[in-house]
């Protein structure tokens, strides 16, 4: 009987909505392989909840030419987060214990899971009504029976009237699905590219010109565009592909990109961005600077105008160590998810596995508490959130010097924002949910006119039903008449909204680490790009290892020879390997070897050089060092178990990489807390084992952490054999 090679027919739903209990539906999944599978197995992803599928759960029966079909029925279960990642494997040994990478065969699907229907209108009248008398005439909602939007009152605070203010972010990326070839095209890249004609020529200047002709003084969208999709928008323009879908495919928002705010600025903002897309926490800074000088001149060269000093971090995940480099590039403001800021208050009310999240470390709980919690209705919202929270302010970076480095962060509201992204208007019942932020704005007393709230909307302009025609159209109009109605909400671009209501930077606080919610719920460890980090092997862990060496090597000889013939395309290989989207689908040998991939081709052509420099003593770069992470990720607080929280260990383990192409001389933990400073040897492991066939891999170090510390700061210190010494960001952590 044929042991199957492939896996074909995967019928699965695409969306699933949830019941009122938070439960998904039971439901079938089925699928076909070309011949028998020894070992078939379906893995079921939410955030902090794995359910494998296997044994007498996945039933097998021969199918026709030689195929068999495979199916099991997904029982319900309460999950948390707006997505599920479904993994179909199969292992062409029956014994899984001896099998390699290339006995298993693997597809990706991923599930939508929606909110539970919403109540009727008749029955949110009636709510709206019992809690606020004055309402009981404005229709359900301040809509009439007809759905218009009928005129609703500001209200005033202390004198002042209380506004909510708000923008619209939408973020455009494709990446170069072979990091070695960037002229790599097929029927499968011309069918992503083609389905996404609108998107990327017309859609954003059609919804701005609905914002003017509505009259909205401010209103504006802003949106980041990766330079990987400019390039190959570009080349599908100079080649015909897609049919000729993209001639002239930048026109329209150059035309557009000229319009201007009331108050003379942009209608469209082209956020800044790295121009590969990278995940700006994990990259070093000098990297972090050049792919926002790369994105800026692309977006000057496409659309005729300057980026906006606004940045969008690639999947909104940002750390504080990156404000220097931020500052550095000429980044005015950085846009976040607003959670982050909400779990970085002291007395944070921590809603347990539905947020997605271990709880926060109390090392980042340094802001003061706060009182007006909001729990979100009639969308998922997985924790309540802070209204008054939700406004830009300064945030700042203590580097291991002592030095404070501050920058405005500009929240993106994780919640609303995941709703809008299934659609815009109509799909997120505005006057509903923005109306509840507004409610709780007025009833807590915490509406500060200069400072009022503002929050960003933030989702993929060009997937699923934030990417739709109708959000950019029909939905739009809507929005646009609503807004006209309804003078307690303004929609406006951040530009705008920082000229007319400046933050203090008197006052700088702190913002917890972390992404989208897109990202498995976008933790403070950002584990969707650390995948089976607790595994004897990670794919992710190789490609961070990789892509230190690489960054190490081609910095060493920039540093040299900065005009080295081979150096411009190294550079650009070594960006390219940045791109985040390459630890997104870990298990594809596709995604898993894209990093190593361009990291030998770098290495095969600056390799000579690099050797002829080390050899003379000619190296005066420093060691590399990838910035450390920490398990158990709460030490002596909650880890996570099956669907539940378990105890973590009190004692807690730092990881790392660094690299350096003369060697480590030494690498040094240092520790600093109540006691003083500590130095700690890190053991050395050797470089990280690599599965990829990699040239150059960092070395692997790691270190103890004393149990029962408190609030420590902590970094790393490199000296490579020609002395160089490298020092890392300062990180914190709490040791309880």
């Amino acid at each position: 009987m044929a042991i199957f090679t492939r896996l074909f027919d995967i019928e699965c739903p695409d969306a699933l909505r949830l019941e009122p209990d938070g439960r998904h539906p039971a439901f079938p999944l089925r699928f076909g392989a070309d011949g028998r599978i020894p070992f078939p197995q379906i893995i079921l992803r939410t955030p902090g909840r794995e359910v494998l599928l296997n044994g007498d759960d996945l039933q097998g029966r021969p199918g026709e030419d030689g195929g068999w079909v495979y199916q099991a029925q997904v029982p319900a279960a309460a999950v948390t987060g707006p997505r599920m990642q479904v993994q179909i494997e199969g292992c062409r040994r029956a014994d899984i214990a001896g099998a390699g990478g290339d006995d298993w065969i693997k597809r990706h699907r991923e599930i939508h899971l929606t909110p539970p229907v919403r109540a009727s209108a008749d029955r949110l009248a009636h709510d709206q009504a019992r809690d606020d008398p004055t309402a009981a005439d404005q229709g359900t909602l301040g809509l009439g029976s007809d759905l218009e939007p009928k005129p609703v009152p500001a209200v005033t605070a202390a004198g002042d009237t209380v506004k909510l203010y708000f923008g619209i972010h939408k973020h455009m990326h494709q990446p170069y699905y072979d990091t070695t070839d960037r002229l790599a095209w097929d029927g499968e890249k011309d069918g992503i590219f083609g389905a996404r004609g609108g998107n990327y020529t017309d859609f954003i200047p059609a919804a701005v010109q609905r914002y003017i002709d509505g009259g909205l003084p401010h209103a504006g969208l802003s949106t980041s565009w990766s330079g990987s999709l400019i390039e190959q928008l570009d080349r599908c323009a100079e080649l015909g592909r897609c049919s000729g879908r993209f001639a002239g495919w930048n026109r329209a928002l150059r035309e557009m990109a000229g319009a201007r705010t009331a108050l003379g600025n942009p209608r469209i903002a082209f956020a800044g961005l790295g121009f590969y897309h990278p995940l700006m926490p994990l990259i070093p800074p000098r990297d972090i600077v050049r792919q926002i000088e790369w994105h800026r001149r692309a977006i000057r060269d496409t659309f005729g105008v300057e980026a906006s000093g606004v940045l969008f971090p690639p999947e909104t995940a940002f750390h504080v160590r990156m404000i220097p480099a931020l500052r550095q590039a000429g980044v005015s403001a950085v846009i976040y998810d607003s959670i982050h800021r909400f779990r970085a208050c002291r007395d944070y009310p921590y809603a347990g596995i539905g947020e997605g999240m271990l709880p926060p470390n109390p090392a980042d709980q340094v802001n003061p508490p706060m009182d007006d919690w909001l729990q979100l209705h009639n969308i998922w919202a997985g924790s309540p959130i802070s209204p008054s929270l939700l406004r830009p302010e300064y945030v700042g970076y203590e580097d291991p010097s002592g030095a404070m480095h501050s920058l405005i962060a500009i929240p993106a509201e994780r919640y609303i924002g995941n709703e809008d992204a299934r659609g815009g208007f109509g799909a997120l019942q505005y006057p509903d949910v923005l109306g509840q932020v507004y409610r709780r704005i007025v009833d807590s007393g915490r509406f500060d006119p200069a400072h009022p709230p503002f929050f960003l909307l933030h989702s993929d302009g060009d997937n699923h039903g934030g990417g739709a025609d109708s959000y950019y159209h029909h939905n739009t109009d809507a929005l646009v008449h609503w807004l006209r109605q309804d003078p307690r909400f303004e929609l406006t671009t951040a530009e705008d909204y920082l000229q007319r209501f400046p933050p203090d930077p008197a006052q700088v606080v702190h913002i917890e680490p972390g992404a989208w919610a897109g990202a498995d719920n976008g933790d403070p460890q950002f584990m969707k790009w650390f995948s089976r980090y607790d595994q004897p092997y990670s794919p992710d862990l190789n490609s961070w290892a990789v892509l230190t060496a690489l960054q190490n090597r081609v910095h060493t000889l920039e540093d040299a020879e900065p005009d080295h013939p081979a150096l411009a395309e190294a550079i650009r290989l070594l960006l390219t390997a940045e791109t985040s989207c390459y630890w997104y689908w870990t298990g594809q040998q596709q995604w898993d070897e894209q990093v190593t991939r361009a990291a030998n081709l770098a290495l095969a052509q600056i390799g000579p050089a690099l050797d002829g420099l080390v050899a003379r003593g000619g190296d005066r770069t420093a060691p590399t060092i990838f910035p450390p992470w920490v398990t158990p990720e709460n030490p002596g607080g909650k880890r996570w178990g099956q669907g539940c929280l378990l105890d973590a260990p009190r004692q807690a383990l730092v990881h790392a990489f660094v690299d350096d192409c003369a060697g480590l001389r030494r690498v040094d933990l240092v520790l600093r807390g109540s006691d003083g400073e500590q130095r700690l040897p890190m053991r050395r492991h050797g470089p990280y084992p690599s599965a990829t066939g990699a040239r150059a891999s960092a070395e692997y170090l790691t270190a103890e952490l004393p149990a029962g510390a408190g609030d420590l700061r902590y970094f790393i210190e490199a000296e490579d054999g020609h002395g160089n010494l490298a020092t890392g960001s300062l990180e914190r952590i709490f040791l309880a």
